[in-house]
């Protein structure tokens, strides 16, 4: 619209508008192309922190390189939970892929020697070495890359804000026809109204928003970082502003993740030390796994030496348990380490007293795992044993946290409901923990799930969905991908697999779940920094609009010129530009706006300013008896002042003086008022006005603010602006400085 009006003014020879009108695009191309290249470093950070890598063969030695330095020929180890970084044979080894990212079928291919296995597939199961045989472009997952590289996702507030947009045009387009039929009626040129009536049109068009927003997400973007937040994509800062349920994983979140050994409960002749043996020979050495790490660290303490192992089979947390296969004085014994009720299902019978002494163990906060074993398929079960995980230092301070700002935190672990029940009391989280069959029926009436499998927590974000709540999921590992990726705000912990990095919106970089607390500030900042500039832009397009439009209709009188418009616009978008960057409250609920409220909420503030103006107007015209040049250049400042008046009247849903403007708003404030008072001063521009008249008008809108705000507050507490959740009556926190 704005190239439009620039090639119909060159036509109609009005030179200095369509100046303008250049300088307002110019403008705004370059500092949007600023912040976009500012946020484009802050993802190429993000890239350089979280690139995927690969352990490569060179040299006679394995190396870990990024995965954009794999060449073909290379000899590449793949393990559960990476990402295939390049088309290859294994040559040694057995997987389990998954090649949803190729087929968009999630059920696991295996992949044994001699199979070809393609870039982009996750690793789900097993271990092997494969031979690279294409990378980059030229891999069956390259070749398509491209066409979705640039893809593009918005985010709830982007298009809550574009919708918001649409009533503008929508009000203007009716406005200007209406002056173009009064228009008719008058007789009055068509020449003369239609750069106005465009103009008219021009006013409703939101040129700073693209720059705005950018800015309100890189400056918070960019401080999350330095706080322990990666963010992959800006519109996911905006997402956490309205995350109203975080279901996280009890390990390595709510708890330590460090698991370390309790006691054990040993039957069928077995001596601790022996069913200690026949444990660590599941566990695999070179393995992360907070279990097989515990069981290990336990082993070499007591000096337990571990028999020959012939096979292992991985820990599958679709099964919750791992195997092996060890000879032990000639014989070859079947050993499975697991979850009890998962081992138990596995042996002919259960040996008295099994449920008391897990029940104990569970009610102890303790994780239970079960120890079977057997010949010829036979197995019995041999020993619990409990591994302690103590609580995280800050978890009961987070829930506390996530709490006072409206967010109810869902506990999830694959241990018995005793033990979750035990966490979930010392934590704070509540004492209503279900099993997994209750996930999918009414998931908000309980604080905790136990015994949940990895692909329940997908199910558990789409029940939660469909009670018309905003998810959070946390996870590390490749089952946690289709949650992340399903939740609106998917969060990757600090320990995650490249899978569940790539599929999160947002990374922590630090132990823990703390640092979500900082990036649900952030995205409540960015709300509020935006609803400020959304309450200016609709309330000043009103008082605006309606007075040019009902001073041409009622009195023939065009208030002020289309050139002095365009410049108003130019001198109010520097000013609201650094709305993104502003102080403001958080608020104590997730940010869910209500159009209507914010339209109402707009017609008030902008009804009164246009009250004002009218009373103005019949001043200037019936009492000064303002030549109709410096009536136009008197209303042009007035303008530029009463929407610098609004915008400190929405600041704020308290009195207007309650915070002090950031810096930068201030700075663009002065500069603006500095500019305008010269150009009327000097009559640059336009006719020149009288240092008396404008400091009348500065009077005037300070004035006109003060009594504007009572009128805001009155409203506020008459109407509570459309119920309890309204945005502008819920409780909010003290000032965020900007940084």
């Amino acid at each position: 619209m704005l190239e439009g009006a620039f090639a119909l003014e060159l036509i109609l020879g009005k030179v200095p508008e369509a100046i303008i009108l250049l300088a307002l695009l110019v403008f705004n191309a370059v500092l949007a192309e600023v912040q976009e290249h500012r946020a484009h470093e802050a993802l190429e950070l993000l890239r350089r922190r979280l690139q995927v890598n690969a352990r490569v063969l060179r040299d006679g030695s394995w190396v870990t390189v990024p995965a954009r330095e794999v060449v073909p020929g290379d000899r590449v180890h793949l393990r559960m939970g990476d990402i295939v970084p390049a088309d290859g044979r294994v040559v040694e080894g057995d997987l389990g892929i998954d090649q949803s990212v190729i087929t968009g079928e999630s059920a696991e291919v295996r992949a044994p020697v001699g199979s070809l296995v393609y870039s982009g597939s996750t690793v789900r199961g097993g271990t092997a070495d494969i031979e690279v045989t294409a990378t980059g472009a030229h891999s069956f997952y390259g070749k398509t890359a491209e066409l979705v590289r640039t893809a593009k996702s918005e985010g709830h507030l982007e298009r809550l804000l574009f919708s918001i947009v649409r009533y503008l045009v929508a009000l203007d387009t009716a406005l200007a026809l209406l002056m173009l039929f009064t228009a008719e009626l008058r007789g009055v040129s068509l020449a003369v109204v239609l750069p106005f009536v465009l103009i008219l049109l021009i006013a409703s068009v939101p040129v700073a928003l693209p720059a705005t927003f950018t800015i309100a997400n890189t400056v918070e973007a960019r401080r999350l970082v330095e706080q322990g937040v990666l963010v992959t994509g800006l519109s996911a800062v905006q997402e956490a502003a309205s995350m109203e349920v975080l279901c996280v994983d009890k390990t390595g979140t709510l708890t330590e993740g460090r698991e370390s050994f309790r006691r054990l409960v040993n039957w069928g002749g077995l001596s601790e030390d022996e069913v200690l043996s026949l444990a660590g020979a599941t566990c695999d050495p070179a393995s992360s796994d907070t279990i097989d790490t515990a069981v290990l660290r336990e082993v070499h303490r007591r000096g337990v030496s571990i028999p020959q192992r012939l096979r292992a089979v991985p820990f599958d947390p679709a099964r919750k348990l791992s195997e092996a296969w060890v000879q032990s004085g000639g014989t070859k014994i079947h050993v499975v380490l697991g979850a009890p009720d998962n081992v138990i299902r596995m042996c002919g019978q259960t040996p008295p007293g099994l449920q008391e002494a897990q029940d104990q163990m569970a009610g102890e906060g303790a994780r239970v795992i079960m120890l079977a074993a057997g010949t010829d398929g036979a197995l019995e079960a041999k020993g619990l044993l409990a591994l302690a995980d103590a609580p995280r230092a800050d978890a009961f301070e987070l829930i506390r946290s996530l709490r006072a700002m409206g967010v109810r935190v869902i506990m999830l672990t694959g241990d018995s409901r005793r033990t979750a029940e035990a966490i979930a009391h010392r934590v704070g989280l509540g004492d209503r923990i279900g099993d997994r069959a209750l996930l999918t029926e009414d998931p908000t009436a309980f604080d905790g799930f136990a015994g949940v499998y990895p692909e329940d927590k997908f199910h558990l974000v789409q029940a939660l969905q469909r009670h018309h709540r905003v998810v959070g999921m946390t996870g590390d590992g490749v089952n946690d991908a289709p949650a992340l990726k399903q939740a609106e705000v998917g969060i990757a912990v600090s320990n995650s697999t490249d899978v569940a990095r790539s599929a999160a919106r947002l990374v922590l970089t630090r132990p823990g779940l703390a640092d979500i607390v900082s990036a649900v500030r952030g995205g409540r900042l960015v709300y509020r920094r935006m609803l400020s500039w959304t309450l200016n832009k609709l309330s000043k397009n009103i008082e605006l609009v309606l007075l040019l439009t009902l001073g041409f209709v009622f009195a023939g009188l065009l208030v002020t010129t289309p050139f002095l418009i365009l410049v108003m616009i130019f001198a109010n978008d520097f000013v609201t530009m650094s709305v993104g960057s502003d102080n403001a409250r958080v608020s104590t609920a997730p940010d869910r706006w209500d159009i209507r409220e914010i339209l109402a909420t707009s017609a008030v503030i902008g009804g009164a300013w246009l009250a004002l103006s009218f009373g103005l107007l019949w001043w200037a015209f019936h009492v000064a008896q303002l030549p109709l040049a410096t009536l136009q250049t008197f209303f042009f400042v007035y303008l530029v002042l009463s929407s610098q008046g609004t915008l400190l009247l929405v600041r704020e849903k308290g009195p207007c003086w309650s915070s002090r403007p950031a810096t930068p708003l201030i700075a663009a404030m002065a500069a603006d008022d500095v500019v305008i008072v010269v150009l009327a001063l000097t009559g640059t521009l336009m006719a020149p006005l009288s240092m008396v008249l404008i400091f009348l008008l500065f009077l005037v809108v300070v004035a006109g603010t003060l009594g504007i705000d009572q009128v805001k507050l009155g409203y506020f507490r008459k109407t509570d602006a459309f119920g309890p959740r309204s945005i502008f009556h819920r409780k909010e926190g003290p000032l965020s400085k900007a940084t």
